[in-house]
């Protein structure tokens, strides 16, 4: 009978108010905690934030948390979903393209520490997921760009004809065209949910194939500092640098890293 809206400051006044409306027609109690945009809010301090929030509101296992935005705002709500009462129920309401493609699903939860990206987390799978691809259209252009590293690295590492069809829609998605970037969201979501199932804690090796490109992404957003690269950007670097590393090492023919380059 009662939710907390976790959701990126950004879009406050649109998206997440869209999804306050929506219980407020069902009846539901709700409450809203806007968190400022930026890979600075995976920290210690927002989530104690959250947590103090909770606390406030007296909140119990029967409310459940509700995430609004992107990959920031569903690490840091999932986190705190996770831990707080040792644990409530929570959903994604994925608004970028990161989100909906990759990090949205599968259940991984975490913050940030000085010494490394989401070294504190948990698995804490959502109720569900819903992926409005109409909330893209308001996404900023670098924004949306950058989640399309997620997209690319599922062709790479999974389904070579989605690569094919990514390389010839290229430019429909990159128009943001509804038909194109519907079928680019549905194959990738069921490309990771295969996975996920198949390996929910990535304790037989087949999940850690979805990192493909973020141990160099991830070394280089820290390197740089949160928040001045983009995680797609960085994944896509990455990605750039893990298939020169392959071909150096006589795994992929050099073909493999040129028509990857050129598709990123």
């Amino acid at each position: 009978q009662r939710a907390l809206i976790i959701a990126d400051a950004a879009i406050a006044s649109s998206h997440a108010a869209a999804v306050a409306d929506s219980l407020a027609t069902a009846g539901l109690e709700h409450h809203v905690f806007p968190v400022p945009s930026g890979e600075a809010s995976k920290s210690l301090a927002m989530v104690g934030r959250v947590w103090d929030e909770m606390a406030r509101l007296a909140i119990d296992r029967r409310t459940h948390v509700i995430a609004v935005g992107g990959g920031v705002v569903g690490d840091l709500a999932g986190f705190a979903a996770a831990s707080f009462a040792r644990g409530l129920p929570v959903w994604q309401v994925a608004t970028t393209l990161v989100a909906q493609v990759d990090s949205g699903i599968g259940g991984k939860t975490g913050i940030n520490l000085a010494a490394g990206k989401n070294l504190v987390g948990a698995f804490w799978q959502p109720r569900g997921v819903i992926a409005d691809i109409d909330t893209l259209t308001t996404l900023p252009a670098r924004e949306f760009t950058s989640g399309l590293a997620e997209v690319v690295k599922y062709g790479m590492i999974l389904d070579a004809d989605f690569f094919a069809w990514l390389e010839a829609q290229a430019d429909a998605i990159l128009a943001r065209e509804p038909a194109a970037i519907g079928q680019a969201v549905h194959r990738s979501a069921a490309l990771k949910a295969r996975v996920v199932e198949q390996d929910e804690r990535e304790t037989s090796g087949l999940r850690a194939a979805l990192n493909y490109g973020h141990t160099f992404g991830h070394a280089y957003e820290t390197a740089a500092g949160y928040g001045v690269l983009l995680h797609g950007e960085a994944v896509a670097i990455g990605m750039a640098r893990a298939a020169r590393l392959a071909a150096l090492l006589g795994r992929v023919g050099g073909d493999i890293v040129t028509r990857q380059d050129a598709l990123l």
